[in-house]
């Protein structure tokens, strides 16, 4: 048994849902059954119907606490190729504060509760209990990551873990801080008829998910890019009116995760996105 297989049922007996993580530290990609979510999806991921794959398809959504599942053929060939072990916070009910610098460390320190600290490479991990959406670039060297997303295990911490507070959940509905270049703004269509959306027809807006899943999954070069504007005519169309859900969001990263972009990748675009049409 590999030690990442050890570590992620010891995990799991604690109810941290994991997931094997290859090189570049993100998720195994889909499956071919299971791209643009064929198989109808995780459990995770609210989709109608359980996926029948039994491998470590669909990234965050794959996290589970099943030894059964942990310890299968196909997951036990995965911690083989697995360079570290990944949890998806959300799941079990926590929010990461990822600080990436010493900047980032200090500013935590200034403005946030005490918590469980877990160091890593290039900073720390602050721990809460609670959960919320997560969003990268939230401030410089600040990525909150929760649900539908995951984070890398490096060990327990220290310190105790303290509620998740105000002070992060505002974080998300700010505008991100970003070096680069602003994404040009695209016209957002105005409401037809009398107010009613009209998106809110089930077969509209399946049908446009499910072109945009295939745009990001025939891309043959210019991946970050085709996934990006993928995003921004997604969110131009459906994302004033309320129509899109996790679920329906969570497909299009599944997408662009098949692709080889990693989830933080896709947060990145999508939040981009959100800010380039003033969102």
């Amino acid at each position: 048994m590999s030690e990442h297989l050890r570590t992620a049922l010891r995990l799991a007996n604690y109810g941290l849902p994991v997931l094997p993580l290859r090189k570049g530290k993100v998720p195994f990609g889909n499956c071919p059954a299971c791209v643009k979510n064929a198989c109808g999806g995780r459990p995770n991921m609210k989709t109608a119907g359980p996926c029948r794959c039994p491998g470590a398809c669909h990234a965050w959504a794959a996290a589970t606490i099943e030894a059964a599942v942990i310890t299968s053929p196909p997951w036990v060939a995965a911690w083989r190729q697995a360079v570290c072990v990944g949890y998806h916070p959300g799941g079990a009910g926590l929010t990461v504060v990822d600080l990436d610098n010493a900047d980032a460390i200090a500013w935590a320190q200034a403005a946030l509760p005490a918590t469980r600290i877990v160091p890593t490479t290039r900073g720390e991990h602050w721990i809460y209990r609670g959960t919320m959406r997560s969003v990268n670039g939230v401030r410089d060297g600040v990525d909150i990551k929760s649900t539908m997303s995951y984070a890398r295990w490096l060990g327990p911490g220290t310190s105790s873990m303290t509620a998740l507070p105000d002070g992060v959940r505002a974080l998300a509905v700010k505008k991100p801080s970003t070096t680069r270049p602003a994404p040009h703004a695209v016209a957002v269509p105005a409401r037809a008829g009398n107010g009613e959306c009209r998106h809110r027809t089930p077969a509209y807006l399946d049908r446009g998910i499910a072109m945009a899943e295939q745009r990001i999954t025939e891309a043959s070069s210019g991946v970050h890019a085709t996934v990006y504007r993928t995003f921004l005519a997604v969110l131009s169309t459906h994302g004033r009116c309320g129509c899109l859900t996790d679920t329906h969001v969570a497909r299009l990263f599944t997408a662009a995760q098949a692709k080889g972009e990693s989830v933080r990748h896709c947060t990145d675009a999508w939040t981009n996105a959100r800010t380039a049409l003033g969102m």
